[in-house]
């Protein structure tokens, strides 16, 4: 599966425990990344600044379900199933 364009969910759902830039802390769960433009599209996207988790990422459709709203749903399950 590719990422829907647009869709942005997985900078916003999930936490990201490593430091990005303007981050220094990571980003908690359900927070806007401060590099999600507009266009719900990653500014870091590319850049060597961009954490590996985020890099790493694979759109699924387990995790992304079938729009933004679903993926929203789905990471945050995720999110909570795996929080320690």
């Amino acid at each position: 599966m590719n990422c829907r364009e647009g869709c942005g969910a997985c900078c916003i759902a999930p936490s990201i425990s490593s430091p990005l830039p303007g981050m220094p802390q990571g980003k908690p769960a359900g927070e806007r990344c401060l590099h999600l433009s507009v266009e719900q599209l990653c500014q870091l996207f590319g850049q060597p600044e961009r954490p590996a988790v985020c890099s790493e990422f694979k759109a699924d459709i387990e995790v992304c379900g079938t729009d933004q709203a679903d993926a929203i749903r789905l990471i945050g399950w995720w999110e909570q199933m795996t929080a320690a």
